[in-house]
C-alpha cells in the first residue's frame, strides 16, 4: 500500500460517530471503549528524512527490526516499553486519529473509528467545493487500529498493530437485485494486512527509520504457512509449527484482528480469556444505530471461553476452554479455532 493512499480525518465525519462499535453477531467484534474525559485533538502527520544507505541486514535498522509470519507482522524495538508508549501514543495522535482506549499498564492503545479521506474521488467538482463542504463528502468506510506492546524477557518491547474495519450499508426491500431502502447500517469488513503493514511502516520512521529503510523493511521476508487445523483427542485444535513465544504473540495478534474481546491473559499459564456472540444469535435485532437508541434488552450475552495456547517442544497447540477451563469440542469452539487458524495462515 501507498503511503500517499493513506490520510485520516476523524472529526467532520458524515453520519453518527462509531466511537463505541457495533454489537455484531460475529465472532466477539462487540468491544466497546469510551474516550475518558475530553477529546484530544490531533494533527496531520508528517515524514520526510534523509535517504541512508540500506544495513547488511534485511530485517533490521538500528534498534528495530520486523518479524513475520503469514499476513502477520510486528516489529521488535531494543527499548523498554516505558520508553516506547509516548511516541507511540503521539504517533497515532499525529496520523489523525483520536484515542479511545490508552491504558498503558495493560500495553493496549486502541484509536477510535476514523474515516482514510485519501479514498475519496479527486473529481472537479470535489476539486472546487471541496474545502468548503468537506463534510458532505463519505466514503462509506472506517477503520480503527489496535496497538499492543508486550515485554520480552530480554528488556526489548514487540509492537503489534492490528486493524478492524466498518463499512456503510444500505438496507431495505430488494427488487431485483437492486435495493430500494434508503437507511443504512453499518456493518464489519475484513481486516486488511496492507494497512497494518503501512501502519507499522510509519511507526517504523517514527521511531527512527528512514523512509526507504521502512519500505525495505516491510517488503522483506517470506510469507509461510506455519499452522493447520487439526483434531486431537476429539477436540479441535490449531497445530502452530512454533514455539511457545512465538506462537503466543501470533495467537494475541490474531484475536486482536478478528475481534475478539480478550478480557485477561495469564502467559504464565498460556491462557486468553474472550468473549464470543455466537453467530446468529442477534439476528432478529435491526443494526447498530437502532440499538443505540432502544432501550431493549433482548440480545443474547456474549459466552465466555478460554484460548488456551500450549507448548509441545518445538510446537505449539491452541485449543478452546469453556469458562470453567474444561476442553470445548462444540461447534463454537470449532468456529474459534477456524478463524484464529485462518488469520494465523
Amino acid at each position: 500500500m501507498e503511503g500517499e493512499r493513506v490520510d485520516y480525518k476523524t472529526s467532520g465525519a458524515k453520519g453518527p460517530s462509531l466511537d463505541v462499535p457495533p454489537d455484531l453477531t460475529q465472532l466477539s467484534r462487540d468491544t466497546r471503549y469510551v474516550v475518558p474525559g475530553t477529546a484530544v485533538s490531533a494533527s496531520s502527520y508528517q515524514v520526510g528524512q534523509p535517504t541512508q544507505s540500506m544495513p547488511t541486514a534485511a530485517n533490521a535498522v538500528g534498534d528495530v527490526r520486523i518479524e513475520r509470519a503469514g499476513t502477520q507482522r510486528w516489529l521488535v524495538v531494543n527499548r523498554p516499553a516505558d520508553k516506547l508508549w509516548a511516541p507511540v501514543r503521539d504517533f497515532w495522535l499525529e496520523s489523525g486519529f483520536l484515542l479511545a482506549q490508552d491504558q498503558e499498564n495493560l500495553g493496549i492503545m486502541e484509536t477510535d473509528y476514523a474515516e482514510n479521506r485519501a479514498k475519496l474521488p479527486q473529481d472537479f467538482i470535489r476539486n472546487a467545493l471541496g474545502k468548503v463542504f468537506d463534510s458532505l463528502y463519505s466514503t462509506g468506510e472506517r477503520d480503527k487500529f489496535r496497538t499492543r506492546l508486550e515485554r520480552r524477557p530480554d528488556g526489548a518491547t514487540e509492537i503489534y498493530i492490528s486493524h478492524r474495519g466498518m463499512e456503510e450499508v444500505i438496507t431495505g426491500a430488494k427488487s431485483g437485485n437492486a435495493t430500494t431502502g434508503d437507511s443504512t447500517v453499518w456493518q464489519p469488513r475484513a481486516t486488511d494486512p496492507g494497512l497494518e503493514a503501512e501502519f507499522l511502516r510509519r511507526l517504523m520512521v517514527k521511531l527512527g527509520v528512514t523512509q526507504e529503510q521502512s519500505k525495505a523493511l516491510i517488503a522483506s521476508g517470506a510469507t509461510q504457512q506455519t499452522s493447520r487445523v487439526s483434531m486431537l483427542n476429539n477436540l479441535p485444535v490449531v497445530q502452530m509449527d512454533e514455539g511457545f513465544e512465538r506462537a503466543w504473540r501470533r495467537v494475541g495478534l490474531a484475536l486482536d484482528r478478528t475481534g475478539f474481546t480478550v478480557e485477561d491473559r495469564d502467559r504464565s499459564q498460556g491462557l486468553y480469556f474472550v468473549r464470543y456472540v455466537e453467530p446468529g444469535a442477534n439476528k432478529s435485532e435491526s443494526g447498530f444505530f437502532s440499538k443505540l437508541f432502544s432501550s431493549s434488552a433482548s440480545a443474547v450475552p456474549p459466552l465466555k471461553y478460554r484460548i488456551s495456547v500450549k507448548s509441545e517442544g518445538e510446537k505449539t497447540l491452541v485449543s478452546v476452554l469453556n469458562a470453567q477451563g474444561v476442553a470445548e469440542s462444540s461447534a463454537n469452539a470449532q468456529r474459534i479455532v477456524q478463524v484464529i487458524a485462518d488469520d494465523l495462515k
